[in-house]
């Protein structure tokens, strides 16, 4: 498998839009509730950049690549799928707060992780999104729940 996936690029470039774009238009819209452990945020930053590097980079010996044709084809469509899925509910849900957005924002980038480290065979992002995908959603929830109080 080559080094660079320029297919993962895109997805990791889509990925990112709509969180530039809340970051923009709502400057205070990040921040965490000051109950969350400060463990539980590093972990999910070191899984959260770990799989946008590892999206796009794969450094030797890290992954086998893709076993077959329809392997590529579900990395594909399933990247695809999750992300205009992340995409329409950013959209739909952009000045909602609620604990349903929370839960939506963070499970589709979370499979979306899983699902391309498990197609491309890539144990590094499997790891990487195992780390971030309990954290994500935990801290998601918890914001999500004590920014309504």
């Amino acid at each position: 498998m080559a080094w660079f996936n320029p297919f993962g690029l895109a997805f990791t470039a889509v990925l990112m839009i709509p969180n530039l774009v809340y970051a923009a238009k709502c400057r205070d819209g990040f921040a965490n509730a000051p109950s969350l452990p400060k463990w539980l945020l590093v972990l999910e930053q070191i899984g959260r950049f770990g799989c946008l590097a590892t999206m796009i980079f794969s450094p030797p010996g890290t992954a086998i690549g893709f076993p077959s044709k329809a392997a590529f084809v579900v990395y594909l469509v399933g990247s695809s799928a999750l992300l205009l899925a992340y995409c329409a509910t950013w959209a739909l849900c952009f000045h909602r707060n609620s604990l349903a957005r929370a839960i939506a924002l963070s499970v589709l980038p979370s499979i979306l992780f899983l699902l391309d480290g498990v197609a491309m065979r890539s144990w590094l992002l499997t790891a990487f999104a195992l780390l971030f995908t309990p954290c994500h959603i935990a801290i998601s929830c918890v914001n999500a729940i004590q920014s309504k109080n």
